[in-house]
């Protein structure tokens, strides 16, 4: 049985109404005597349905090795979703095996709840993909190029110039391809990758071979299809980047997944505290000594007049307090959050 408080829609009046999953209720205000009806909802169809990706014990073997070793994770729908790896962690493979490129060996692929495998053609049309090597037709030009996939994908070639100037191609609209620098590709693989609008965007590596203003142009984009309702899946070696935008994260090494959650999340498990930089006038003895009586310092590290210190955040105000009654003159104090980068390497047996 279900209990569930709803308010009347004439007087506001709060309803208590119970009920078994999938029932439908009439429900009668006792304040004001408005009837209405409510239904009981299956959560678990609830949770189902706001999965953009789901990956279920996948295994895809190479010569009899496990690339991916019985791997499963969820990406729900609105949200952007980091899946980080060093060189060969099965990165790769298991975009392939969501992107239906692959045969694989066992397991489950859902999107948007569409099984892949038995419904592949269904499943990609809710895709936009960004491959790690972007490729085009070198004797096209970035409209034809554009216009071409709009036509496979059977879209409307209406947005394909508007696309084209959304990554900063505008002067570039009519000029073949194969002159194109590797940055420019990259950017046009992304314009492609939104053609028809699709739902869920699979991006590997997507600031690859990009200047600063193209990753910074790449960043908001990505931002703003979040912002629109789409789900983005984002494969980087570039851990600040990931850290950036994603809102959860998936660690990958050796073919398993060693880790999954926020950034926040995964600091807490591994329990990495910030560092602390103080700049003094002068370090003595006496504070040093100070320092050290204070519980919960991980580590202190002398740097000329500059003190670091490894702790939970909430020390750093004993620890200007017991520098001040020690006679110490601070010049200035920075603190410098855990990294991904620093969550990452530990995670994957990194120094």
């Amino acid at each position: 049985m279900i209990s569930k408080k709803i308010k009347c829609p004439n007087c506001k009046n709060i309803i208590d109404v119970r009920g078994k999953t999938g029932e439908k209720k009439i429900i009668v205000c006792p304040n004001c005597n408005q009837k209405g009806k409510y239904f009981f909802k299956n959560t678990d169809d609830i949770k189902i349905k706001s999965l953009a990706i789901s990956v279920e014990n996948l295994i895809k073997k190479f010569n009899g090795n496990n690339a991916v070793n019985n791997i499963s994770f969820k990406v729900e729908k609105g949200e952007i979703y980091g899946f980080l790896g060093p060189n060969g962690a099965g990165k790769t493979t298991t975009i392939k095996s969501i992107l239906g490129l692959i045969n694989i060996d066992s397991g489950n692929i859902k999107i948007n709840n569409i099984d892949i495998l038995n419904k592949g053609k269904e499943a990609k049309k809710c895709i936009g993909y960004l491959p790690e090597r972007v490729s085009f037709y070198d004797n096209l030009s970035a409209y034809q190029n554009m216009c071409f996939i709009a036509e496979m994908k059977k879209t409307s070639s209406e947005e394909c110039k508007s696309l084209i100037e959304e990554f900063g191609l505008s002067n570039a609209m009519n000029k073949k391809v194969g002159a194109f620098s590797k940055g420019m590709i990259q950017r046009l693989g992304m314009a492609r990758a939104l053609i028809g609008k699709p739902p869920i965007l699979i991006l590997d590596e997507p600031t690859g071979g990009l200047d600063p203003r193209g990753v910074i142009l790449i960043r908001s984009k990505i931002k703003e299809m979040k912002n629109k309702g789409h789900t983005i899946f984002i494969s980087s070696h570039i851990l600040s980047e990931v850290q950036e935008t994603c809102d959860r994260v998936c660690i990958i090494n050796n073919g398993k997944i060693v880790a999954q959650d926020t950034v926040d999340g995964l600091r807490k498990i591994l329990n990495i505290k910030p560092k602390i930089t103080i700049e003094l006038e002068k370090i003595n003895d006496k504070i040093i000594k100070s320092l050290n009586e204070i519980k919960g310092i991980k580590k202190i590290d002398i740097k000329k007049n500059n003190i670091d210190v490894i702790c939970d955040s909430e020390l750093r105000a004993r620890i200007i307090v017991n520098i001040e009654r020690s006679g110490g003159k601070i010049l200035n104090i920075h603190t410098k959050d855990p990294t991904l980068e620093e969550v990452f390497m530990k995670f994957t047996g990194g120094e």
